[in-house]
């Protein structure tokens, strides 16, 4: 049996800036809002965008921004569940294996039920704290039609112009330099 499940991705070194401890490449990831459940809102800037944009890798318990939908093995998810499980009780206090178990069987199964799309989609999350509860939104991101244009272009561009140069005085310009 195979099924499908997120995996952390990393497209640029900024997880590891703007999270405390950014998830590897590649790690199964679930949603991990449960890290904030019955909190108040996170103290820290870092901890405020793992709340508001981070999936938690299983086996760092660090955080990515955007995961990518990987088919698994029923070996592999019974790891990644094992895995969780354990991380559930030694890190987030879980009562007992069972518990912990059960936890993760259900983060698990939220965690896939996430992934009904074609292997490769890459989804985002958004999340939202109000009146003490959390609100998620996941979104995925798609390759545009055309290949041969970048899929992550820069936001500028040097482009050749024919056109004569405009030039611009400042100090005619309303509120300009005196």
């Amino acid at each position: 049996m195979c099924m499908k499940l997120p995996r952390t991705l990393r497209l640029d070194p900024s997880d590891r800036f703007v999270f405390d401890r950014a998830a590897e490449p590649g790690e199964w990831a679930v949603s991990g809002a449960f890290v904030f459940h019955g909190e108040a809102e996170p103290a820290t800037h870092k901890a405020r965008v793992a709340l508001r944009s981070g999936f938690l890798g299983i086996d760092s318990l660090g955080w990515s921004t955007l995961v990518e939908v990987t088919e698994a093995s029923a070996a592999e998810y019974a790891a990644a569940e094992a895995m969780l499980a354990a991380r559930l009780r030694t890190h987030f206090g879980a009562p007992d294996a069972a518990a912990a178990q059960a936890a993760a069987r259900e983060e698990l199964a939220f965690a896939a039920s996430l992934c009904d799309l074609p292997a490769g989609t890459v989804v985002a999350v958004h999340r939202l704290w109000s009146d003490g509860g959390i609100t998620e939104r996941f979104r995925t991101l798609t390759r545009r039609a055309d290949r041969a244009a970048p899929v992550f272009a820069p936001v500028f561009a040097l482009v050749e112009s024919d056109e004569a140069a405009e030039a611009v005085d400042l100090r005619h310009l309303p509120g300009g330099v005196p």
